[in-house]
Formats: structure tokens, sequence, C-alpha cells
């Protein structure tokens, strides 16, 4: 009965995952580039694309995947659409990049 026990509760952390994100689809085992759209303007679709990206391990944050970072990182003035991307393995290892177009 303890085995039992405490293969269900193992289980139940496995498929619960640590991180957690906004996701359109993400698997309970593993994600991989699951892209969707944040935001859209009426500026025209520019050329620079920039990324930021940020990570969770074991439910422990970092990083800066905001969209002001993406911008700066191209060196964007006018952003046109913001999308993100995300990986994850477990919900315990998850990375997600922002990625912003403009001019």
């Amino acid at each position: 009965m303890k085995k039992s026990m405490l293969l269900v509760l193992a289980l139940a952390i496995v498929f619960s995952g640590c991180a957690t994100q906004i996701y359109p689809l993400a698997g309970a085992l593993y994600t991989d580039g699951v892209k969707s759209p944040i935001a859209a303007t009426s500026n025209d679709v520019g050329t620079k694309v920039g990324t930021a990206k940020a990570n969770s391990i074991i439910g422990i944050a970092f990083g800066d995947a905001s969209i002001q970072k993406a911008a700066t990182n191209a060196d964007i003035k006018k952003v046109s659409t913001v999308d993100y991307k995300v990986w994850s393995f477990l919900g315990i290892f998850v990375e997600t990049t922002t990625i912003v177009t403009g001019s």
C-alpha cells in the first residue's frame, strides 16, 4: 500500500509540472516549439526580428522574456507583431521565447 501511494504521488508530481505558462497547447510530457500570437498592431510589418528568453528549471524562473527586451535586442522602435514560443520537458525544464517583429 505504501509503495502504491508513493507511486501515485510521484506520478502526480511529474504530470503536474513545476512551471506554469499561458500556452495554447502543451504536452504533459514534452512541448517543442509551440508558437502562438500575443499581440499585433496596425504598424507595418518591418524587417527586424527580436527575441528574448526566460527559463524555469525545477520551479526556479530566471531571464527576461519581455516585449521590451526583445524589441531592444533588435533595435525595434515600432512593434508590429508579438509571438511566443515554448519548449518544455515535463514542466520541469521550460524555455519561453518572445518574438517581436517591427521596424
